[in-house]
């Protein structure tokens, strides 16, 4: 695989037909920080975080004060509310990663998204804002810092509700004494889901050395932070930001917090701010995201010399993200000429779109196709996200989903494309012999097609 090759489908999305081959490789991965758009057409025309969770209230307002006759009713208009809030924003990400001037960027949207996971399995309030959360919290930042990346994600509404945030209540808050009512056992506490998972899996990583006694600290400074909406149980009105964030000082822990050997003075909903800036900031988060990154776009065992040099470049910057990229960019390990990575369904279905130039598929038709090659969008198993290495992807019956959609592909592809000259247009310097020999002899244009989109080459990058 030659340079060009390298930057178009390993750190793109996968060429176009149309796409003009690069001829500075690391000057075109660059440039696209300065052409890439956080609010593209396709993503302005969805509704912001505070319009969704007000239509999800109104629609679960109707469910609960509908009768027993009039229930069912309101339950699916609920129901239809958040999936075709889901449908279109699903629809909207593939329409941008079809479209993008910035496809190596626009892969890193989609990095950061799975880094800092959530399903839409989890709820109907998470489902609804899956597609906000991308675009609100991991959109605008991810040419930002991993500290300014981080607070986006985790007062998110989306981030808050999946990880049960809005549950967490201090025992000793004025909310918890009052819910109390005098009897200790009827006290409501502490929800440890968000602050266990920032610090294993959004910043230091797992065997780092944090303790159970830090990841509890953290949850109680976490306390009060939650979504837009009315008091919780008497408390006072939320301090709304306009955003679908709100903090309830009411909620919060009292106290100073002690965390990683560092105290932290009480301080409201400053207190977590500070402490996650110090987490962004961490050299053990550092080494965590340079790991992800570089098994990510180099191999499945990241390069011990590339995985310290991004390390490096991550805390010399202080968590500037695009230095980053740039030390990625310009690491020679990076642009090895093996394809070392395997697709995932994610990254095949994009790349097989953009080769084939589809753009009748609906919303429908997305949602369905992602499910069918067993990644369906914002909807991972856990809050570790998809897996990033092949052992996860190339299965033989997840191999038999992609020859089947392939298939599906090519009967339906343009009958004015020819796979022998689509070929070396998407894989430029990358086809093999042998491929472009079982293209040209295949039995007709559709088989040549379907191929052409399950061969070695064009499975990995």
């Amino acid at each position: 695989m030659n340079a060009a090759a390298i930057a178009l489908n390993r750190f793109g999305l996968g060429a176009r037909p149309e796409d003009a081959v690069p001829a500075e490789p690391r000057g075109w991965l660059l440039s696209q920080f300065q052409r890439y758009a956080a609010v593209s057409p396709g993503w302005a025309a969805q509704q912001n975080a505070p319009a969704l969770l007000a239509l999800y209230r109104e629609r679960q307002s109707a469910v609960d004060k509908a009768g027993a006759d009039r229930r069912p009713m309101a339950i699916k208009a609920l129901e239809d509310a958040v999936r075709s809030v889901y449908v279109a924003a699903v629809a909207a990400r593939v329409g941008v990663a079809m479209d993008t001037p910035a496809p190596f960027v626009e892969r890193l949207v989609h990095f950061w998204a799975n880094h800092f996971a959530l399903s839409a399995d989890k709820a109907r309030f998470v489902a609804i804002l899956t597609g906000a959360f991308e675009a609100e919290a991991i959109r605008p930042h991810v040419l930002a810092r991993f500290e300014d990346l981080l607070l986006a994600v985790v007062r998110h509404p989306a981030m808050l509700a999946y990880l049960d945030q809005t549950r967490s209540i201090g025992p000793n808050s004025q909310l918890g004494e009052r819910t109390a009512q005098g009897k200790p056992s009827q006290r409501r506490g502490l929800n440890e889901n968000l602050a266990r998972e920032i610090m294993e899996l959004h910043t230091l990583g797992v065997r780092s050395g944090y303790t159970q006694a830090d990841v509890t600290e953290l949850a109680r400074a976490l306390t009060g932070w939650g979504t837009e909406g009315p008091p919780v149980n008497g408390a006072e009105k939320p301090m709304d930001e306009g955003d679908g964030f709100a903090f309830r000082l009411t909620q919060h822990e009292p106290g100073a917090r002690k965390l990683l050997g560092k105290s932290y003075p009480e301080g409201g909903q400053a207190q977590a701010e500070a402490i996650l800036k110090d987490l962004a900031a961490a050299p053990a988060t550092a080494r965590h995201i340079a790991t992800k990154l570089a098994r990510h776009f180099v191999a499945d065992q990241p390069p011990p010399a590339l995985v310290d040099r991004l390390t490096d470049t991550f805390l010399r910057s202080g968590g500037d993200l695009p230095a980053v990229y740039r030390a990625l960019i310009a690491s020679p390990e990076a642009w090895g000429a093996e394809a070392r990575k395997f697709k995932t369904p994610w990254e095949w279905g994009v790349s097989s779109l953009r080769a084939l130039n589809a753009r009748e598929l609906g919303g429908p038709q997305l949602v369905s196709l992602m499910q069918q090659l067993g990644q369906p969008v914002w909807r991972p198993g856990s809050p570790a996200g998809y897996e990033d290495i092949a052992a996860n992807w190339a299965a033989p019956d997840a191999l038999l989903r992609r020859v089947e959609v392939a298939q599906r592909f090519a009967a339906q592809a343009d009958v004015g494309i020819d796979a022998r000259n689509l070929g070396p247009r998407v894989l430029p310097g990358a086809l093999s012999e042998a491929t472009a020999q079982a293209v040209a002899g295949s039995e007709s244009p559709a088989s040549g097609l379907a191929l052409l989109l399950v061969s070695p080459e064009f499975l990995r990058r």
